[in-house]
């Protein structure tokens, strides 16, 4: 991931939007992942520009949460030397990839929107989380709690704001957000657990 959360999406020109997550105390507030839904978004595929890619390393999930566009493959190279079964019994994306050693790398594609939760059967403590989005204007938090949006179109926009500890449904808050066609930041407060 580019430094500071900032994502290059497709789309030429267009807005610079800086969104701030924090907590109820004013905390920032890391990997928390931001989406800006535009109508007005072009229809070409989606293309991040990080790997598409879940590493376990140190019986971790690297990244703990990885954003990918609805289609995409994840890859899963295992770097431990212990052997990995990596399941998710996500609404998204229930599957289960079977036991695999050091050095191998298994795939899952997602073709659902939403947050999928994943863990793995040896490994109670393992937890990652993938976010499967359908829109160009997604990234999320870096350690400041900052990232940016690039090439927002100007107009009316849905902002949704997702974490695993946020306290909401579906721990995703939603609001109407409007992008005026130069760079904006905006700070978001929200409740986690």
């Amino acid at each position: 991931m580019l430094a500071g959360g900032a994502i290059a999406v497709q789309a030429a020109g267009g807005a610079s939007v800086r969104v701030q997550v924090v907590d109820a105390n004013g905390l920032p507030v890391r990997d928390a992942v931001v989406e800006l839904h535009s109508s007005k978004a072009g229809s070409g595929p989606i293309r991040f520009p990080w790997k598409m890619g879940m590493a376990q390393r140190n019986q971790q999930f690297v990244p703990g949460t990885l954003v990918v566009a609805r289609g995409s493959t994840v890859a899963f190279p295992n770097l431990d030397t212990v052997r990995h079964s990596i399941y998710s019994f996500s609404k998204p994306a229930r599957f289960e990839i079977e036991l695999y050693g050091r050095d191998q790398t298994r795939t899952h594609t997602f073709p659902i929107t939403g947050s999928v939760k994943l863990g793995c059967n040896i490994h109670d403590q393992m937890r990652g989380y993938i976010r499967v989005t359908d829109t160009p204007f997604a990234g999320k938090t870096d350690h400041n709690g900052y990232v940016t949006l690039e090439g927002m179109p100007a107009g009316a926009s849905r902002l949704t704001v997702w974490h695993p500890q946020l306290r909401s449904p579906a721990n995703e808050t939603k609001s109407a957000f409007s992008v005026n066609g130069a760079s904006q930041t905006h700070k978001l407060k929200v409740d986690l657990r």
